[in-house]
């Protein structure tokens, strides 16, 4: 059963993932990676958030617990396309965008999570 929990979950978080990443590339170009940034800071934040809330606070069992963290945010965040975006722009000759995606990525996620955590433990 949990594993049906977790590709259920998958199969949400993948969607939820494209149609996100690829409303933010309509808004703002390609000619950075800011779907992929923005999907990776949303779901750091959700993970803090529902980490906290359905381990510390909330008794739900494992099969929800499995389903939203491992199905959903596991699809949803994109730390594959992450390493593959940065290194297509250092081949591309962008160094500062690669260097500028890697800080970007690694501050706002570390800090999307840390406020998930803190609003989850203030609930």
């Amino acid at each position: 059963m949990q594993t049906l929990a977790i590709a259920a979950g998958g199969a949400v978080g993948a969607l939820l993932r494209f149609w996100m990443s690829n409303g933010i590339y309509m808004l703002m170009g390609r000619t950075f990676p800011y779907g992929t940034l923005a999907v990776n800071v949303l779901g750091s934040l959700l993970m803090g958030l529902l980490y906290v809330l359905l381990v510390d606070k909330l008794v739900l069992g494992p099969h929800w617990r499995a389903a939203l963290l491992v199905g959903l945010l596991g699809a949803f965040t994109t730390f594959s396309t992450f390493s593959i975006e940065t290194l297509n722009l250092m081949e591309e000759g962008e160094p500062v965008k690669a260097l500028l995606n890697v800080l970007l990525s690694v501050v706002l996620c570390l800090g999307a999570a840390w406020v998930g955590i803190l609003a989850g433990r203030s609930l």
